[in-house]
């Protein structure tokens, strides 16, 4: 996966250190991978990414698009912290059926199979959009972007927040977008009929409904307003309807 990045985060604070900063509970990742995200204080979104627990550092698997944001964030909550943070040379593979020696399930939805890192790519070709379209998977930049709150991406169900863990950056707005509202925006599944492409505005009765994202044979990924999604919708030259 050249579209990915893994750093190596050291020093005797390395857990405390993200502990403190992201959406999921690092302690998790003793042996095992978890996902994860880092907001903004205004709980929008930063980087999503896997963490990796080693014995003497935590791996962060990050898109490369966005590894040096990471970083930079990292780097500028670290202050007095005995944490470093480094590249590394690590490939990252995914593929489906059976998990390779030392590879992970993926931790978001069985269907996204395994992650593996070492010295080569050892997956193999799969339609990863198609299978994100089915099991409604966000990706990072193209659903995941910087104006995303993570609820409205589903990030909760693909286990990538834990509401238990104590405090993150950006703890404040996730918790109240749980507890005290209903969520009236988000990723949805639609049904195609027609053609529509990635980015195109969606309308309904000449109201704007929302963004085609992600499109996958006659299905695709929307950011829709859900009070507007209740019947047929625009996009290009096709109609759209939510699948539920």
């Amino acid at each position: 996966m050249p579209d990915r990045s893994v750093l190596a985060i050291g020093g005797t604070d390395r857990l405390s250190f993200l502990q403190g900063l992201v959406t999921n509970d690092v302690t998790k990742a003793d042996g095992g991978i978890i996902y994860t995200a880092l907001l903004t204080p205004q709980g929008k979104f930063i980087a999503d990414f896997f963490v990796l627990g080693q014995d003497d550092r935590l791996l962060v698997d990050v898109a490369t698009s966005h590894v040096q944001v990471l970083g930079q964030r990292l780097m500028m909550y670290r202050l007095r912290a005995d944490v470093t943070v480094e590249p590394t040379d690590l490939v990252v593979s995914r593929g489906t059926g059976d998990v390779p020696d030392g590879a992970f399930a993926d931790p978001r939805h069985p269907a996204l199979g395994w992650r593996a890192y070492g010295d080569s790519d050892i997956g193999a070709p799969t339609d990863w959009d198609a299978i994100r379209v089915a099991n409604l998977i966000p990706a990072t930049g193209v659903e995941l972007t910087d104006d995303t709150y993570i609820l409205e991406a589903g990030f909760e169900a693909l286990n990538g927040v834990d509401f238990k863990k104590g405090c993150f950056v950006g703890q404040e707005i996730v918790a109240r977008m749980k507890h005290k509202t209903t969520l009236k925006k988000g990723i949805a599944q639609v049904q195609i009929v027609g053609i529509a492409r990635t980015g195109d505005a969606i309308t309904a009765d000449g109201k704007p409904a929302g963004i085609l994202h992600t499109v996958a044979g006659d299905t695709g990924l929307a950011y829709l307003r859900f009070d507007r999604a209740e019947g047929v919708m625009q996009a290009g030259d096709a109609t759209l309807t939510r699948i539920k």
